[in-house]
């Protein structure tokens, strides 16, 4: 009982000690800005329902956040961002202060800029400083006009939005001096989208003109003191907006507000603490864990209400979630968090399920309380049967039947895909039916697995012949890819296994180079299928080795981070590199494995080779740091790779710590040698997620010779 209670004691000092670090310092949020990364900028708490930040004028695929670090203009500042995705939205009810009444957009230089976990400020070229800072429903602005201006202007637009996001209705009353209410209705990306919105100005605010109901000027006195506007939303009312006004920030001190913020931040980034000499690597992960912790974002109030996919409002005894960008985060965004966030686990579930509910199937790509089903796949199923499969507080018949519901319905290529077995290439005139149905048969191995466990022995049998129809109908042993099939059974002519068309071919943001690999739930049976180990790996190495082949001129723009044909910047390529581990050669990851964190990762502007897409770039690099990642989809097998750091101690919940050492780690030695698991020799080349989460220590002998180090990994029968 002693040993046990020093144990507990000594967690907690370790999480006391870890907490007490100032972590928010090593982040830069420019980071990503740049390039094609697509990263939110402005200011958020984790996982917060709100993203106050700039919006710039110009529009295009780069400015799907509404900020890229290229441009220099602002049109307003905006409560509500997305943050690394390939489609723009959102940047709903935009406020832009300035000298001169009407102004709509306003130069500004980046030596002007600060940004922080938490805080970002900016001076316009008009003298006027903006600072914005949040807590998770309200937005906190706070504008410094300068000392020779005698009359402030605040811009609020309500026709202002971000890529597709357009218009429908709005409205907009000022109930008091110091007092605006209203609400935007839009569709874009998400068809239906509603925000309400209560603005509290800290001086009175006289109108000073509009156009219509949806851009109006107020103006004010400049006073001594900052104009500060509070901003609270809802997706319910204008009352539940206020609501949540009163209740998070009730009074007016930014500074506190600002620090709550950066409390938070530290918090959640004190998680996992690394040990390194390397300063650009330290920016780097902790840049990456504050970009995986924008979403899931909040969405209900604090009374409980939500707007459900259904797009009626109900009342949650679970915090509710949205921004489920899913064919990403499931390959490393949710497993990293089924580690570092266990307290969210029961309340992502319980979205999901309940979302099953009131649409019918599990999420594909959720966004403010509506199915965009956007990207293929049934990427909700591996997530919620994940969570379930790892022992966490849910429902697991409920999931079960939730996730089977959502692999029996016909939209999408699904009813095809029944009839078929697969989904021919000539019937489903959206394409991409390779990258569909290898995605689906991904997720049809998730609810097999979930089937077994509960005991349900028919559903297991057919949800397993499914998963393997990348075998039985896609893969074409005369040129070792997986191919488009028409309803012939005849592969689809003529076929180039480098050339891509941008949602008009047989594969999503890919070419079948990079598709042939999306087994992760049966990597023994994909090896098998080349007949040999030797012959599987020596495809494998080839992928890394075909440079300079032409892709075509309508090729995804998603196709980057090129190393041969493996393409980092997207993440259908994410698992393939641990897949030397399931054929005893790790040694030929460790190397390209370094390259990607050393290369492809930078503390720069430009620092992502890819879209960030919703944390899902930055989990691989947190992960794949640690030397761990989960391959296949559902049940918690956490693959070595190479560790970048000397030490690492993750906080699993539970007062509980676990620590990752890596002895002799250098630049030079990156193969992993030998391994102890709480000072016992450690034998298998991955590590299960219920012994990561008793806490312990796994510890790495590292060196610089190639070594093959574990036995080989086996898939999950």
């Amino acid at each position: 009982m002693k040993k046990k209670m020093g144990a507990l004691m000594a967690a907690w000092l370790l999480s006391a000690a870890a907490i007490a670090q100032n972590y928010t310092q090593y982040v830069d949020p420019l980071i990503g800005t740049g390039g094609h990364g697509h990263v939110f900028l402005g200011a958020n708490v984790p996982y917060g329902m709100v993203q106050v930040g700039p919006t710039q004028h110009k529009r295009g695929w780069d400015w799907c956040s509404g900020y890229h670090y290229s441009d220099s203009v602002m049109v307003g500042f905006g409560q509500m961002h997305l943050s690394g995705t390939g489609i723009g939205d959102l940047g709903d009810i935009a406020l832009l202060p300035s000298t001169v009444a009407g102004e709509k957009e306003v130069a500004f230089s980046h030596r002007g800029e600060r940004a922080r976990p938490g805080y970002y400020a900016v001076t316009l070229n008009s003298g006027v400083r903006v600072e914005l800072t949040a807590t998770c429903r309200v937005a906190f602005h706070r504008y410094s006009f300068p000392a020779d201006v005698r009359k402030g202007y605040v811009l609020l637009n309500l026709n202002q939005g971000i890529g597709w996001d357009k218009m429908t209705k709005c409205h907009y009353e000022q109930t008091s001096p110091t007092e605006v209410t209203g609400f935007r209705l839009s569709t874009g990306w998400a068809k239906n989208q509603q925000v309400y919105f209560v603005a509290r100005f800290s001086q009175p605010m006289q109108l000073n003109r509009h156009e219509a109901d949806s851009v109006v000027v107020f103006e004010t006195d400049v006073l001594d003191a900052p104009l500060m506007v509070k901003v609270g939303i809802s997706a319910v009312s204008v009352e539940n907006a206020r609501a949540n006004l009163q209740a998070e920030l009730p009074a007016w001190n930014f500074r506190e507000v600002a620090a709550e913020a950066d409390k938070k931040w530290n918090g959640e980034l004190s998680k996992i603490s690394i040990e390194t000499s390397d300063e650009h690597a330290r920016r780097i992960f902790y840049t990456a864990m504050y970009h995986s912790m924008f979403a899931p974002s909040v969405f209900s109030d604090v009374n409980g209400d939500y707007r459900g996919a259904d797009g009626g409002v109900h009342r949650a005894d679970f915090q509710n979630y949205t921004t489920f960008s899913l064919w990403d985060t499931y390959r490393a965004a949710h497993p990293l968090m089924t580690i570092i966030h266990p307290e969210k686990q029961r309340d992502i579930a319980q979205t999901m399920l309940h979302i099953f509910q009131q649409q019918g199937k599990l999420p594909v790509w959720h966004l403010v309380g509506n199915e965009t089903d956007c990207m293929v796949g049934n990427p909700g199923i591996p997530v919620v049967v994940d969570i379930a499969l790892k022992g966490y507080d849910v429902d697991r018949e409920a999931v079960f039947q939730a996730a089977k519901a959502s692999a029996l319905k016909e939209d999408r290529g699904l009813g095809l895909l029944k009839k078929y077995g697969y989904i021919p290439t000539d019937l489903d005139p959206e394409f991409e039916t390779v990258a569909k149905g290898l995605e689906y048969a991904l997720a049809d191995a998730c609810v097999a697995l979930l089937a077994k466990e509960l005991g349900h022995m028919d559903d297991y049998r057919y949800f397993l012949k499914r998963s393997q129809s990348y075998r039985d109908h896609y893969f074409d042993p005369s040129t070792g890819f997986m191919r488009g099939v028409t309803s012939q059974g005849k592969f689809r002519e003529p076929f180039n296994p480098f050339h891509s068309v941008h949602r008009q071919d047989d594969y999503t943001e890919g070419n079948a180079w990079q598709y042939v690999w999306l087994v992760p739930h049966d990597v023994r049976g994909l090896v098998k299928l080349f007949g040999s180990e030797k012959a599987f790996t020596q495809k494998l190495d080839s992928l890394f080795l075909l440079e300079d082949t032409d892709m075509g001129a309508d090729a995804s723009p998603d196709i980057t981070g090129l190393i041969g044909q493996y393409a980092h910047g997207n993440e259908p390529s994410h698992h393939i590199l641990y897949l030397y581990n399931y054929v005893g050669q790790p040694w030929k990851a460790a190397p390209r494995l370094r390259y990607i964190m050393n290369n492809l990762y930078r503390d720069d502007i430009d620092g992502l080779c890819g879209n960030e897409d919703v944390g899902q770039m930055s989990a691989w690099y947190i992960l794949s740091s640690l030397g761990l990642y989960q391959v296949e989809p559902a049940g918690g097998k956490y693959v070595f790779g190479s560790p970048l750091f000397n030490e690492a101690t993750l906080h699993v919940g539970k007062g509980k710590t676990f620590r990752i050492v890596a002895h002799n780690n250098s630049p030079e030695n990156i193969y992993i040698q030998s391994a102890r698991l709480n000072g016992k020799p450690y034998t298998r080349s991955y590590l299960l997620f219920r012994d990561l989460m008793r806490g312990g220590t796994l510890e790495f002998v590292m060196g610089n010779q190639p070594s093959s180090f574990g036995a080989k990994v086996k898939d999950r029968p």
